[in-house]
């Protein structure tokens, strides 16, 4: 294999459209997917790639030290690709420690793996960190986050993901490792776990159960589609320039409530129902603790140092987002009931 490339986090959301991406694209590559399989991790996600001769999956935590060292020494990584991260923000306040140990100390350990398996041969290779545009805070009169707005993180997960940053960062100063970071904006698309905005409201519209909005809707998203977030990733990680920041953004920003209210006149048109139907499901919520008001993101250098912008408008993409989990409802039925946590078992343990 021409590289062996490490991807954290392989199972998740944005995790496998990027391994299903790098498996297909580079059949000369060897792509790893580590993933720990927490409850949002479902390899059913990557049941097509499963039989490439270039896939392998493993399952640690990047928490785990010894392990992690031992997974660089076997493979000898050329380059890692790290989303593994716990990421919702109400779990975040919930249980802060556990988001602090996972993107804080969990990435702590990748980096010290890396420097210390590759030492002083960094030519070529690549430590690339995916973030959030949560670690910038709240935009509240207007303006756009870029690379060089200072962080203002509101929440116990993008505190964390601050911090890890900020590591990635230290070791390419400290040590010379070449990293790459990336900050995107909210994603969207087949796969995503249904405790998230737009999957949670079509499914709940599909069954006819409340859309819960916190407050009044009024807080606004820009909204990236995550097939084009995971083509983003590629061209980073290939075109890059070591030690340097990027922005990913969809250009797409929505009230909450207006995008609610589109996903309802969709869902009422693909399921046959009177048009409005729908709209009466939505129920507003006391609003989340620290919730920030509007983000927004500026991706004008990665369109100009590396030519990348969206392919989708919002509007194409929720269409594609709807119909995929129209037509994949056995897959948001393992989900929801919690069986797609045995596929693991079935498909690696009982081999």
């Amino acid at each position: 294999m021409k590289k062996t490339i490490l991807i954290t986090g392989g199972a998740g959301f944005i995790g496998s459209h990027v391994v299903r991406l790098f498996v297909n694209l580079y059949p000369d590559y060897m792509v790893v997917n580590l993933d720990n399989l927490t409850y949002a991790g479902n390899l059913e996600n990557l049941k097509d790639v499963e039989p490439r001769p270039n896939y392998r999956f493993v399952k640690a935590d990047i928490t785990d030290q010894e392990t992690i060292q031992q997974l660089f020494r076997d493979f000898d990584f050329d380059g890692v690709i790290h989303l593994a991260a716990e990421s919702h923000v109400d779990r975040s306040i919930t249980n802060p420690m556990a988001f602090m140990h996972t993107n804080v100390i969990g990435t702590a350990n990748l980096l010290n793996a890396a420097r210390e398996n590759w030492k002083d041969r960094f030519t070529d290779r690549m430590f690339y960190h995916i973030s959030t545009d949560e670690v910038y805070g709240s935009l509240e009169n207007g303006g756009f986050f870029t690379e060089e707005t200072a962080y203002d993180p509101r929440s116990p997960y993008s505190a964390s993901k601050a911090g890890s940053d900020h590591l990635v960062r230290a070791y390419f100063n400290t040590y010379g490792l070449p990293v790459l970071l990336s900050n995107c904006s909210n994603n969207y698309g087949p796969n995503q776990f249904p405790e998230k905005l737009i999957p949670l409201a079509i499914n709940n519209i599909l069954h006819k159960k409340p859309i819960p909005v916190y407050g009044q809707g009024e807080n606004i998203r820009d909204w990236l589609f995550v097939e084009d977030h995971a083509a983003a990733i590629n061209v980073i990680f290939h075109k890059g320039k070591p030690g340097e920041t990027y922005n990913i953004g969809g250009n797409n920003e929505w009230k909450n409530i207006d995008l609610i209210r589109l996903l309802c006149r969709i869902m009422d048109r693909k399921l046959d129902r009177v048009q409005g139907e729908s709209e009466k499901l939505i129920t507003f919520v006391k609003d989340r603790s620290g919730h920030d008001l509007r983000y927004a993101i500026d991706a004008a250098k990665l369109k100009k140092d590396l030519g990348w912008e969206p392919s989708l408008t919002f509007e194409q993409g929720i269409e594609k987002t709807v119909d995929w989990y129209l037509e994949n409802r056995e897959w948001l039925q393992h989900v929801l009931t919690g069986d797609y946590e045995k596929y693991y078992e079935r498909q690696y343990v009982k081999r």
